[in-house]
Order: C-alpha cells, then sequence, then structure tokens
C-alpha cells in the first residue's frame, strides 16, 4: 500500500509499505481521507519525543471498515467510520494514564490507504459529514471537546474567549461554545481571521499584536467567565486579568513556552481556577460524537490536498495560513 513516510527530519515521501493485517480485536480500515495536526509538523521537524524513523504519521482519518480480526463482528465490514486517535486513556477521569499515546506515533498513523486500529477505536461516521470533514472531527474535536465541557464546565450564557482562532482546535471550540449557547470571542494576529470567526458566529475578537489589547478590552467591559488558551508565554498574564472573578482559564499547549510569572496574588484574590487539558477519554469520545451529530457540527476545512501533494498540506500548516483543518484525500 502507499503511504506517507518520514524517513528522516524533514523526508517526507510516499513510500510503498506493506499492508497491515489486523490481528484479535482489530479491524483494517480503507481510509477515504486523513487531516493533519500540529503534532504532524512537529513530528516532521523532529520536535516531537520518542520518534525512531521510519515514521507514519497521521492522527486523524475516517474511512470504510474493510476487514476484521478474530473476535469483532464481521458486521463491521462496509461500516464508514471515524477513528479515534486517543488510544489506552485508562479507566480515570480525570487524567490519562502513563501509557496512553496519540495514533501516528509509535503507532502507524492515517496518511496511508490503509491502517488496522482495535475496533475499540471506531464510531460510525455521523451522516451529516462527508469525508474531508469527517476526518478533520478526531483529534482537535476531542482535544476541544474535552477542554470546554469536561474540564472547564462551559454552560449556556457564560462568555468565553478562546485565543488563537484559525487552528482547529479553536474552530472546534467556537462552534461547539456557540452550538452549546455560550457568548464567543476570539483573538488572532489575522484581522481577517477574526472576520471569519465573526461570520462563523462569533460575537467579536480582538488581535492580540495591538500594543495594549488586553487593557483596551478591559476597559470596554469585556471579562471571560472562562477563557481558552493553547499559547501561554508572556499572554497568559494579561489573560488573568480578563477573567471575571471566579472564572476559568483552561490550556491544552504552551506554542509560546511556560508563563515568565504566575500571577498568584491575582489568581487567588480573583477565586480563579487554572485547569490543564490534553486530548480526552473514550466517554468525551462518545459525548463529542453524539454532540456533533446532535448539532450537525460541520468541521471548518481549510483546504483538501490529493495524497500526491502532502508535502504541501505540511507547508500551509507550517506557514500559519490555515484557517480550520487541512486534510489529505485518499
Amino acid at each position: 500500500m502507499r503511504a506517507i513516510q518520514l524517513t528522516a527530519i524533514n523526508e517526507l515521501s510516499i513510500a510503498e509499505v506493506p499492508a497491515p493485517q489486523p490481528v484479535r480485536g482489530e479491524a483494517r480500515v480503507r481510509l477515504m481521507a486523513a487531516a493533519l495536526n500540529h503534532r504532524d509538523v512537529w513530528i516532521k521537524q523532529g520536535q516531537y519525543a520518542g520518534i525512531t524513523y521510519p515514521v507514519l504519521p497521521g492522527s486523524d482519518g475516517a474511512g470504510i471498515v474493510e476487514s476484521v480480526g478474530l473476535g469483532v463482528d464481521p458486521q463491521w465490514i462496509g461500516r464508514e467510520v471515524v477513528i479515534n486517535p486517543s488510544f489506552g486513556w485508562g479507566d480515570n477521569e480525570h487524567a490519562q494514564r502513563e501509557h496512553f499515546t496519540i495514533l501516528g506515533l509509535p503507532r502507524a498513523g492515517t496518511l496511508a490507504e490503509l491502517i488496522a486500529v482495535p475496533v475499540a477505536q471506531l464510531t460510525v461516521k455521523p451522516s451529516h459529514l462527508d469525508w474531508p470533514e469527517a476526518a478533520a472531527l478526531p483529534l482537535a474535536g476531542l482535544t476541544a471537546y474535552r477542554a470546554l465541557f469536561s474540564r472547564a464546565q462551559l454552560k449556556p450564557g457564560e462568555k468565553i474567549l478562546i485565543s488563537g482562532i484559525g487552528s482547529g482546535v479553536a474552530l472546534f471550540a467556537l462552534q461547539f461554545a456557540i452550538a452549546k449557547g455560550a457568548v464567543v470571542y476570539v483573538t488572532s494576529s489575522s484581522d481577517s481571521k477574526i472576520a471569519r470567526a465573526i461570520a462563523l458566529g462569533a460575537k467579536g475578537g480582538f488581535n492580540y499584536t495591538q500594543s495594549g489589547w488586553t487593557k483596551t478590552t478591559a476597559q470596554l467591559g469585556h471579562t471571560f467567565d472562562v477563557i481558552m488558551d493553547s499559547a501561554g508565554g508572556d499572554g497568559f498574564d494579561e489573560l488573568v486579568d480578563l477573567t471575571t472573578p471566579g472564572g476559568r482559564i483552561v490550556f491544552f499547549g504552551a506554542t509560546r513556552g511556560n508563563p515568565p510569572v504566575l500571577p498568584m496574588r491575582r489568581i487567588f484574590w480573583r477565586q480563579l481556577t487554572l485547569l490543564g487539558s490534553t486530548m480526552g477519554s473514550p466517554a468525551d469520545w462518545t459525548s463529542m460524537i453524539e454532540f456533533v451529530a446532535q448539532y450537525k457540527v460541520e468541521p471548518v476545512v481549510s483546504a483538501v490536498f490529493p495524497f500526491t501533494r502532502a508535502a504541501e498540506a505540511f507547508a500551509l500548516i507550517e506557514s500559519g495560513g490555515q484557517f480550520g483543518k487541512v486534510v489529505i484525500s485518499l
């Protein structure tokens, strides 16, 4: 079968590799579409722990079950499915266990024509989604859902600020929060991305490259019950000032590094809650899929590339030019 393979740092190629055979408890899926995440870019750039080459990356995928291993109901064959990329979470809803992994490293990922995974990782594709939309959903959708609802406990009518709009997780958070009945604001370094978020239902947005934007925002009377962030760094301190007393800040990344200062006095005096979050449990996954089906959420797809142009798909994310998920059609 054909697969997108990494043989060294930034050495990406299409290779012929052996087709996977499903063992007991597994199903083999013929992938119709796969989607990229920043995780795949970091793996490509050699910035991810535990890399052993060659690597077949890819955490997101959707396709049709082609065959099953022993112990799997043959009625799965022919079903259109989405793959849950969260492997080995464990039985603790509060946090993943030590041996938790994400599909695409170390296990062979979705940037291939075929993949074999435990049947427990498969869910029937929501009927309103096409293949690119279904492939766009898994990792980013699950991450956003857990951060918003399992961790921050977002409620209808609450006011939320989502930073870095344009990324897959941030856009899912926007769509999920609106569907839940929250009042959503966003931040970005791009005025055009803010405008596109408003077109999707955001109430407003702020360009964080403008000097003093947080002070101006607070002076306009904007504070937030929930703030969702994945950047950290110098700007994290300012987010504290935008949180309503008793509010929550939930974060699932630190692309700008650790905050140089944690303003503990302001945090405890305002009764704020800081919440770390990552990916999601099987229960989160099931709830997320049901939520998407109930509210007919349609993932935002920035671009779809054919398999042979995978390098261009990676380049789009590396340039930061995407608004939504970047998908590879198989």
